[in-house]
């Protein structure tokens, strides 16, 4: 039983020790590659199409200021004011599960980084267990505008396109720096579900979402340059 100990404690010690060093890591250096780029890979291997990955990483400050402000208003309008975690979100979440309403995520943008950049998309307990995990370091080592960098870095933004940069070249021939406020909304729009949402062809859902993320965004202040340490 000592062995099976001391063999857990070392176990829990490097766990601990390899996460906090890849957070720390992350804090600096630009996210190239995640988890779910390579599980999306995978699946369009499987699916009989040639693998494709669109993604280029722009610091915050070569985006348009309006793609902060934009997915703020759809995904998270608590972004700059909580610890990482909404919990009035998660808990209208959790009562309208119970009464058998529609899902839908309390997942603030920290939560989503977390799991964008260090975890798999599947959803379980365990993942939950993880994700907490992640979001409490990133939110303890990250700043917000760090975090933010990250998240507009990494997500998916449609069928093979990851980020801000990508999906500015694809779907509106221009960069990250040149989407207008609309076009910044439009995006935020998506991205409930980036595969069936589209900002390259809006339906009239799509439209009607672009508009009252744009009434939203008028209550969302310009998020402030980080100051270089």
């Amino acid at each position: 039983m000592r062995i099976f100990y001391r063999i857990l404690r070392w176990a829990v010690s490097l766990f601990f020790l390899s996460t906090i060093l890849a957070v720390l890591y992350y804090k600096w250096r630009p996210v190239r590659l995640t988890p779910l780029m390579v599980i999306r890979c995978i699946e369009q291997t499987t699916d009989g199409q040639a693998p494709h990955l669109k993604h280029q990483w722009v610091p915050l400050d070569e985006m348009s200021r309006y793609m902060p402000v934009a997915v703020i208003a759809s995904e998270d309008q608590k972004f700059m004011m909580h610890n990482g975690f909404d919990t009035e979100a998660i808990g209208q979440a959790m009562q309208e599960r119970a009464k058998g309403g529609r899902r839908r995520g309390g997942s603030t943008i920290s939560q989503q980084t977390a799991k964008n950049v260090f975890l798999w998309p599947a959803s379980s307990w365990v993942r939950k267990g993880f994700e907490a995990y992640f979001t409490f370091l990133i939110e303890m080592l990250w700043s917000k505008q760090r975090i933010m960098e990250v998240y507009l870095n990494s997500i998916e933004m449609g069928d093979g396109i990851y980020g801000a940069e990508a999906v500015a070249q694809q779907h509106f021939g221009c960069s990250a720096a040149e989407l207008t406020r609309s076009e910044c909304a439009l995006i935020a729009a998506t991205l409930p579900n980036p595969r069936k949402y589209s900002s390259l062809h809006p339906g009239p859902y799509m439209r009607k979402r672009q508009q009252w993320i744009k009434k939203q965004m008028k209550h969302i202040p310009l998020m402030e340059k980080e100051e270089k340490e």
